[in-house]
């Protein structure tokens, strides 16, 4: 069964959403730290700093201070590196998550062969040499980080990323997510029927909810940064159709 859903809607907050909280309390506590001002003190604490990534190999490395570390944490950007050096904290940013930093939250400076990248589009152009599809992947993060849902890799689902409505310690992940380019069937995911079957069977074993974003390029050459304001998102939530489920009054169908 497919729900299609509008662009800018806020469709993820509102169809199929039953958090499904890992312990007594977690719920309030939640709710007394909500994601969106924990991201505005960790956006405030890097702009102060003035935070600084150094490029390296498919990554972001990023050495920061004590509480920087526990925003960091509390956000789910990043993975922690375990060092050697107590007064040090060392945290390893995807690609998404980097240029999320730099780029929508502008609290992160990019460095690379120990020069500081202050052109955007030689960034947009550093992050597209490693990794062919950013551009794609990118739109995908920046949408749902927008709805101040946590994302996080979704490798260990064969899917591109999977979405928490809080931190992962607190809640279980919602959906399970795939991103589609809609004008290029060559690389697109979900074509073929055994693919789209085994792919909802894998989700819902693991209590997911697929959620397919179909990005828009409009035509828009990914030679610039600027294009990301022209692709539209497109949401598509995909789940199994239950013959056991009645549309109407089981009463009324018995008594017919």
């Amino acid at each position: 069964m497919h729900k299609k859903l509008p662009p800018t809607s806020a469709s993820l907050q509102r169809i199929g959403f039953n958090p499904r909280w890992k312990g007594k309390g977690s719920e309030d506590v939640a709710q007394k730290h909500p994601i969106s001002e924990l991201i505005s003190q960790l956006q405030s604490s890097f702009v102060q700093s003035k935070a600084c990534g150094f490029l390296a190999g498919c990554g972001i490395l990023l050495r920061v201070a004590l509480e920087q570390a526990d925003l960091l944490n509390q956000t789910c950007f990043g993975s922690p590196i375990i060092t050697t050096y107590e007064d040090a904290h060392w945290f390893e940013l995807s690609l998404e998550e980097a240029f999320y930093l730099y780029h929508s939250l502008s609290c992160l400076m990019i460095v690379s062969k120990n020069q500081c990248v202050k052109d955007s589009d030689k960034i947009w152009e550093l992050m597209k040499s490693k990794k062919e599809l950013f551009p794609l992947s990118c739109k995908a993060y920046h949408h749902l980080r927008a709805k101040n849902w946590i994302v996080r890799s979704g490798i260990q689902y064969g899917v591109n990323f999977v979405a928490y409505c809080h931190h992962p310690s607190l809640v279980h992940s919602e959906y399970a997510v795939i991103v589609v380019d809609t004008y290029d069937d060559k690389k697109a995911r979900l074509l073929v029927w055994p693919d789209l079957h085994a792919t909802v069977r894998l989700e819902g074993g693991v209590a997911k909810t697929l959620l397919v974003l179909h990005i828009k390029k409009k035509c828009y050459p990914e030679v610039s940064i600027s294009c990301l304001k022209h692709y539209t998102v497109e949401e598509q939530i995909v789940t199994r159709w239950n013959p056991e489920r009645c549309r109407e009054n089981k009463r009324l169908v018995q008594a017919v």
